[in-house]
């Protein structure tokens, strides 16, 4: 933000918002569901990078993606009715909360590459900083944070 006293210009050091950036969708578990909740999540962090300034390379881009693909095809697949996509970011971070009805929490089995598929929270893990599941009155959330960058250095988050 830039104050403007009699023509000079001083910079009042508040840049970036102070409340993070919000926004949630619902979903009805309709075809195409996950490819909307995509939709929505790449569209979110467009306007991270425009109001937050938020320095996120495609890496980063792919990470929080592919997190939102993971909860929200967890949460098609074992709830019992529609969940909702809940994205909160900041210039270091994102996170990713999926509300769903089941009030069943989600199991993270051992590593083993010789295993079809539940490999879901595995990549989740792998890719946040933080992940956690919580009993909520509707059913569960399921909520990640993915950095925007590495912490030590201030690089941009390298995910191999």
């Amino acid at each position: 933000m830039i104050d403007h006293l009699d023509g000079a210009v001083i910079p009042t050091g508040f840049d970036v918002p102070v409340e993070p950036l919000r926004r949630a969708a619902h979903y009805s578990g309709e075809q195409g569901c996950i490819a909307e909740a995509r939709s929505f999540a790449a569209l979110f962090l467009d306007q991270l990078r425009t109001e937050w300034c938020a320095r996120i390379d495609d890496r980063v881009d792919g990470a929080v993606l592919l997190v939102v693909s993971e909860l929200v095809t967890n949460a098609d697949r074992h709830s019992n009715g529609p969940y909702i996509l809940e994205l909160v970011g900041t210039d270091t971070s994102v996170t990713v909360s999926v509300y769903d009805s089941s009030s069943a929490l989600p199991r993270i089995f051992p590593r083993n590459p010789e295993r079809v598929g539940r490999h879901g929270l595995e990549i989740v893990h792998a890719l946040a900083e933080q992940v956690s599941v919580e009993r909520v009155p509707v059913g569960k959330r399921v909520r990640a944070v993915v950095p925007l960058a590495d912490e030590a250095g201030g690089e941009p988050l390298r995910v191999s």
